[in-house]
């Protein structure tokens, strides 16, 4: 499975950064993430929820008839770590191709050396927004040829 561009990146620059600087890299990207569309502001019940994070977090995954995905993610300001994960997934894999978003490898970010600087279980909700992502495109591919 081939890392989206973009995505991979900023796994290299992760990668080679000095450990004491992959913390402060990362929380950078709470602080990048866009800010929801008013059609999304107040409709979560459109969104889908990510249970398996500690905090309330909500993704909406939108494709155009060119196949590409324009993502959104709402994660409360007061959890900065989800938030620089949707950051991260936002910058690294936005307008990028429903296929190429599907192919991304499940474990992109342990190349990113987080594992030094934070907890397995934070890491668990990169994973799992990560998998839902991508089991909501599945999901978009397999309607699309079932039509």
């Amino acid at each position: 499975m081939a890392t989206p561009h973009r995505l991979e990146e900023i796994v290299e620059a992760f990668g080679q950064a000095p450990a004491s600087l992959r913390l402060p890299m990362l929380l950078e990207y709470s602080e990048k993430l866009p800010e929801l569309p008013d059609h999304l502001k107040e409709h979560r019940d459109v969104m889908e929820q990510v249970h398996e994070c500690q905090t309330p977090f909500f993704f909406a995954a939108e494709v155009d008839d060119d196949q590409r995905v324009t993502l959104h993610f709402d994660a409360p300001r007061e959890a900065p770590t989800t938030r620089s994960f949707a950051g991260v997934l936002s910058e690294g894999l936005n307008h990028h191709r429903v296929e190429e978003i599907v192919a991304t490898p499940d474990d992109f970010y342990l190349r990113m050396g987080l594992s030094e600087v934070i907890s397995p279980l934070r890491l668990r909700g990169m994973s799992a927004i990560l998998w839902r992502l991508k089991r909501n495109l599945k999901g978009y591919l397999e309607n699309r040829e079932a039509v």
